[in-house]
């Protein structure tokens, strides 16, 4: 079952409150590469273990390779050094039984890793927060009959929702945005503030969801990507991309490598260092006065019967499979392995159109909409599967 880690029965379950109350020492810190100090109230590494072991105990959440009644996660570190990936899946998210977390976070830089894992502890619970209030704050303001507000545009993000659905879910998607919107700025100005991990030159992406009962939000930075495996008018199974790879696109600051030609990257004025190969990010505080923005593209779903699995993966992954690929072979494949079989063809396929380069780590989390539901696939469908895994 990987690392469900959900504590003896006879623990209590750790309340979210407790989790992000960590008591703190003051402290001054100096961050590399800048010469200012901070001084403030700043976790110790012991302190963040001790929280860490809390998350660990909470029911439902589920972080290394294994499997779920609802969902199949693996990762596999590449060979360009230390995994950078992370990822999880949270059942029961926010104490509800129909509502599911899960995410997938792709670190960069010489810190990427403690990045990435930070935002995969740390993000759910601020998500959980904003909703809460937010839950809380709608109720109130439905006492007093008073109209909720409408959404401010200044630095609110691109978003889509799904057009079949735009009106009679206008709300609901609105204030799963709104959450979305402050959870991740919060995220980023806690990073930014962090006293032991440097964020100056390091980052992650960022592909998280929430999926309630039949609603699906989706808040996106970077190039993580998740896709939709559903069935088409002639009941054929279809890739879906729910959400848009944030590459840079400002011609003034872009530049690709020689050997690197079809990768455009920000980089900083008069410096050689390689640049960022995406546009928005978390971290990489080097590159916010540069267009690099930790502002999420957000966009919501309204599930049907014929949507089957979402799946979330970072770019080692998408660098090597299509959407179509992809799909088609987690479809063919158990749910208990469906995750790890995608890594292992993304691994393949990396060494046959790339023998020279090194591998890339790679994260999947494979949700499945329906636990209950099997998934059959056409003659044709299941041709194609096997072709990619062979």
């Amino acid at each position: 079952m990987g690392s469900c880690l959900s504590g003896d029965r006879n623990k209590r379950t750790i309340p979210y409150s407790e989790i992000a109350s960590t008591s703190r020492d003051d402290g001054v810190i100096t961050r590399r590469n800048s010469k200012r100090k901070i001084t403030r109230k700043g976790s110790s590494p012991s302190n963040d273990s001790s929280r860490e072991m809390s998350l660990h105990r909470i029911p439902g959440r589920m972080f290394l390779n294994g499997t779920t009644d609802h969902a199949s996660l693996f990762t596999r570190q590449g060979k360009k050094g230390i995994n950078q990936d992370a990822m999880i899946v949270w059942e029961n998210f926010g104490s509800k039984e129909d509502t599911i977390f899960c995410g997938v976070f792709d670190g960069h830089g010489p810190f990427g890793h403690m990045v990435a894992k930070k935002v995969r502890d740390s993000l759910p619970l601020k998500l959980n927060a904003q909703l809460e209030l937010d839950a809380t704050r709608k109720e109130g303001q439905a006492r007093c009959q008073v109209s909720p507000p409408t959404l401010v545009q200044k630095d609110s993000g691109t978003s889509h929702c799904d057009p079949d659905h735009r009106g009679s879910y206008g709300n609901i998607y609105i204030t799963l945005k709104e959450s979305f919107l402050k959870a991740f700025k919060v995220m980023d100005k806690e990073l930014k503030l962090h006293p032991y991990i440097d964020c100056y030159t390091s980052g992650t992406t960022s592909v998280a969801l929430v999926k309630q009962g039949r609603h699906l939000i989706i808040g996106n930075v970077g190039d993580s990507r998740a896709v939709l495996g559903t069935r088409d008018k002639s009941n054929s199974l279809a890739a879906v991309q729910l959400t848009v790879d944030l590459k840079p696109n400002h011609p003034r600051r872009i530049f690709a490598l020689q050997n690197e030609p079809e990768i455009f990257r920000v980089w900083l004025p008069n410096n050689d260092s390689p640049g960022l190969a995406m546009a928005r990010a978390f971290g990489d505080f080097c590159l916010k006065d540069f267009g690099v923005i930790a502002v999420p593209d957000v966009s919501y779903r309204h599930l049907t019967e014929k949507d089957e699995f979402v799946v979330l993966a970072t770019d080692g992954v998408w660098d090597v499979l299509s959407n179509e690929e992809v799909v088609a072979i987690v479809a063919s494949s158990p749910k208990s392995s469906a995750a790890r079989v995608l890594v292992d063809s993304a691994t393949r396929a990396w060494r046959l159109k790339y023998p020279t380069a090194k591998v890339d780590d790679c994260a999947v989390v494979c949700l499945y909409l329906d636990s209950n539901k099997s998934y059959a696939m056409t003659a044709k469908e299941q041709e194609f599967a096997n072709d990619m895994e062979t």
